[in-house]
């Protein structure tokens, strides 16, 4: 017995924990538990027994070490002579039991995993035991498939006496190889971490097996066939991107949300049946679904052949009735007393933060739209109902899907211990729950505003004629800030087609927006008798079509979502002064400066405001000033390449050269959704302080 034992299982265990995860079917994204018992030395230098379970807050398919927190069975085995325990006792309790400081929060199910006599368990919510699970004639099915290796557990919420009665029926049970927790999931185990792992995949395939048998030989059409037929790709896509605006509007009404949008075959499937109706009015599939979907999905009361003019309204139509039902479930079950010993002032569920909008809304026809604070949680919620689809699937065959009762759903969505946890965590930052599109992303100047904006909590659609590049970047704030927080688009401003194409991309990757850039940008140096009409052209359409077209687009946007939004133009210094072989590129920015102060006015009413930012002489990391501009302007001035950071840096009043970030924190100030809420239609110069631009 060696510290090295300890930590073998741990890594045996985080390993069989990820095959498990990797499996959706298997595991629901940040459900379920795995554990594993094994000898240690303490802080004591004694040997001793501990368990290794899964902490709160990880999910199975991305665990690492650090995951997993390890508890004294010698603390935790006794408890299993006590008859009664409140959650707040038994988090407490555990709070003692660590074995090494630092580990995550233990999970609720922790003392399951404790009590049960065996080295290995898994827990998964794997779709062919919740079959069963949530299913009108589960039980007798159930043992009809396992005979006497199952333990069937009635619904219990999670917890010290649902851990207590397990480990009871198992005790009685000895020769059982399985237990199937009513409406929740399965249970499996083993002496070894391969027996385990063997036992769980036996398992799930013998369920998956005499399921899909009577599936098979079924007369009854899936979800009762189909009743709305799938649109045409493009078309569904067309809808989707015109009316997400609307419905992130609709549904951000208490705090905004950022939306995913979905179309596979099975959510179509589902969405367009005869049953969908009625399946979707019955509940969550499972008590870890319902905290990411709460209790139902909303499904639109609408058809294609209504005609896309009607969906606003049936959008708006079918929000307000699911609000109505939302509420009234909460007013019927505020009283519960979901934890007697929870301190008042600290666990009460009445004190919760309510959100009564969906978080699943299913369009006959064309698809699913999630939603969630930022696109990793719209992901989550996609990624459950598409295991809930699964689930009613197979529930449907063995007696018809049911779910946990209202009372049931409440006591699981607003579990004292769980509301707490969320009152406990850091305040969100500034951009959180904002969509942002820049234009000219790729650049020296838009890169740095992404990577701004993304820091404090944006969503990036970065935009960009170079698409390779903008790829680039978006996988960069991936990396840095977490999957799906960013998508990179081509976009040709020049193009209004392009434009118009972009938004529709952006609208379905995030549902909206709320902050436009208007950054793309060229330059070039010429005398006017030497300036073509083809150079001349080429600003203006790139510096102020360019910028109209991306301003217009992103005012439908914002209009049709309802919720306000900040516009953001990069003009420059040449906006303001009157630039010296350069009358092309100064009179199209000029022109930029002029649009948004007219815009401001346009937008004033529907809370959209727009602003202007003038940089000058941004050398570092600029596209522009490595093209042949840098050449053209030293030429004008009658110095060396090279010499032109100087230049610029000695003529402004604070003697300093501009960077892309000091760009980016004044953008970031005219997109707050606080710091400037009140200003529109202004100017802000980042210039180190040029005199002849001071604005009058």
């Amino acid at each position: 017995m060696t510290e090295t034992t300890a930590q073998r299982t741990l890594a045996q265990l985080v390993a069989r924990s990820r095959r498990l995860g990797e499996d959706r079917s298997i595991c629901n994204w940040g459900g379920g538990n795995t554990s594993a018992k094994t000898d240690a030395i303490d802080f004591r230098g004694r040997e001793t027994r501990i368990l290794w379970v899964k902490g709160s807050g990880s999910d199975l398919a991305s665990c690492t070490e650090a995951s997993f927190t390890g508890l004294y069975l010698d603390d935790l085995s006794p408890l299993l002579e006590r008859e009664a325990m409140s959650d707040t006792d038994m988090v407490n309790y555990l709070a003692h039991c660590f074995y090494e400081p630092g580990r995550p929060r233990p999970s609720i199910e922790t003392l399951l995993h404790a009590f049960l006599p065996f080295a290995h368990v898994d827990h998964t919510h794997a779709d062919a035991a919740n079959y069963f699970a949530c299913a009108a004639d589960g039980e007798a099915l159930a043992r009809g498939c396992f005979g006497d290796d199952l333990i069937w557990i009635p619904y219990r919420r999670p917890g010290f006496s649902l851990a207590r009665e397990v480990a009871l029926a198992v005790r009685a049970n000895p020769h059982a190889k399985l237990v199937i927790l009513a409406k929740h999931g399965l249970i499996t185990w083993g002496e070894s971490d391969e027996e385990c792992f063997a036992s769980t995949m036996s398992i799930i395939k013998r369920a998956q097996t005499y399921v899909e048998a009577r599936i098979a030989h079924s007369s009854d059409a899936l979800f009762g066939g189909t009743s709305v037929a799938a649109l045409e790709e493009g078309t569904r896509h067309a809808i989707a991107s015109g009316i997400a605006p609307v419905l992130r509007g609709l549904i951000s009404a208490n705090a905004r949300q950022v939306l995913r949008f979905e179309d596979g075959e099975d959510i179509l499937t589902f969405v367009g049946s005869y049953e969908a109706p009625r399946l979707t009015a019955i509940g969550a599939a499972c008590p870890d679904h319902l905290v990411h979907t709460k209790p139902w999905p909303l499904l639109v009361d609408w058809e294609p052949e209504r005609g896309v003019e009607a969906l606003p309204e049936a959008l708006s139509a079918s929000i307000a009735s699911y609000v109505e039902r939302y509420n009234t479930y909460l007013a019927a079950n505020a009283e519960q007393d979901l934890d007697p010993d929870a301190p008042e002032t600290i666990y009460r569920a009445s004190d919760a933060a309510v959100d009564p909008f969906p978080r699943v809304i299913l369009l006959p026809g064309v698809g699913m739209f999630t939603t969630g604070k930022d696109a990793a949680r719209a992901d989550v919620s996609a990624q459950l109902y598409h295991r809930a689809i699964a689930v009613m699937r197979g529930a449907e065959s063995c007696g018809g899907f049911i779910s946990l009762s209202e009372a049931e759903s409440y006591a699981v969505e607003y579990w004292p211990l769980e509301q707490y946890k969320l009152k406990l965590a850091p305040p969100e930052r500034e951009f959180d729950r904002r969509v942002a599109l820049v234009t000219g992303a790729a650049g020296g100047i838009g890169s740095a505003i992404c990577r701004r904006l993304a820091r404090d909590g944006a969503h990036i659609v970065a935009t960009d004629i170079d698409l390779e590049s903008a790829q680039e970047l978006a996988s960069y704030l991936n990396k840095q800030y977490g999957a799906g927080r960013a998508v990179a688009i081509r976009m040709d401003v020049t193009s209004e087609e392009s434009v118009e194409t972009a938004f529709e991309q952006a609208a379905l990757a995030f549902g909206g927006l709320d902050i436009i850039v208007n950054n793309a940008g060229l330059a070039s140096s010429a005398s006017i008798v030497e300036t073509t009409l083809k150079e001349w052209n080429r600003n203006w359409n790139v510096l102020a079509t360019g910028y109209f077209l991306v301003a217009r687009q992103g005012f439908r946007t914002l209009q049709a979502q309802g919720r306000g939004g900040s516009l953001v133009f990069i003009a420059s210094k040449n906006a303001l002064v009157a630039g010296k072989n350069a009358s092309a590129y100064s009179t199209a920015k000029a022109a930029e400066a002029h649009l948004a102060r007219c815009l401001a006015e346009e937008g004033g009413s529907t809370s959209i405001r727009v602003n202007t930012v003038n940089p000058d002489a941004v050398l570092s990391g600029s596209r522009i000033w490595s093209s042949s501009w840098r050449e053209e302007r030293a030429a004008t001035y009658g110095i060396k390449p090279d010499e032109l950071e100087e230049l610029y840096r000695k003529r402004t009043t604070l003697g300093v050269n501009i960077l892309p970030e000091d760009i980016a924190e004044a953008v970031a100030f005219f997109a707050s959704p606080t710091r400037s809420s009140k200003s529109t239609g202004n100017i802000l110069n980042v210039d180190g302080g040029v005199a002849a631009a001071y604005t009058r």
